[in-house]
């Protein structure tokens, strides 16, 4: 998917310089940097609360386990 965003002059040239350095498109560059993002910012489970703190199962499997007990 194409996206159109709007980056500083100075952080395109910088880019441009880390670009031609690496031998990586900026496209790719900006593509790793976003999937890092991602990585480091995703919602863990372990963060929940209630009844999903520490939850090792899947929620849909959760609540068929418990429902199997009434």
């Amino acid at each position: 998917m194409r996206t159109l965003v709007d980056i500083p002059d100075r952080q395109l040239d910088e880019l441009a310089a880390i670009s031609v350095a690496s031998k990586i498109s900026r496209a790719e560059i900006i593509r790793r940097a976003i999937a890092s993002y991602i990585e480091h910012h995703r919602p863990n489970i372990d963060d929940a609360f209630g009844i999903w703190a520490g939850a090792v199962e899947e929620g849909v499997a959760y609540q068929e386990r418990m429902r199997s007990e009434w």
